[in-house]
């Protein structure tokens, strides 16, 4: 995220997918209820849809709260399969997260006997 919302502390994604159609009072509450975060605790909460080609970002400035979405025209975003409600990203994988690019593979180590 570059520009006017600075970089969180914590960027949690919620695995689940939602409704796109939910506001900020709609994500906000499934901050609390669901992932069992306060919303305006200074960290970033990302939200997909069932497609996997919109996602939501609900992050608290200090001074209010925003609500971003990006749309991929083409392919999906790639997103944790792990029994958890919400799954904690770097801010590197975030940057690569939000280009369309496989950040789960971008921290895979090599296999010790592969060779040329």
């Amino acid at each position: 995220m570059s520009g006017l919302i600075d970089y969180p502390a914590q960027i949690w994604v919620a695995v689940a997918p939602v409704d796109m159609r939910r506001g900020l009072d709609g994500l906000s509450a499934i901050v609390q209820q669901s992932l069992g975060h306060a919303p305006c605790a200074g960290s970033a909460f990302i939200f997909r849809n069932r497609a996997g080609n919109r996602l939501r970002l609900l992050v608290w400035d200090g001074n209010g709260v925003w609500l971003c979405q990006r749309r991929l025209h083409q392919g999906s975003f790639v997103w944790p399969k792990v029994g958890d409600a919400v799954f904690a990203l770097t801010q590197a994988q975030w940057r690569w997260l939000v280009r369309g690019v496989d950040w789960q593979r971008l921290s895979a180590q090599p296999q010790a006997d592969w060779q040329v």
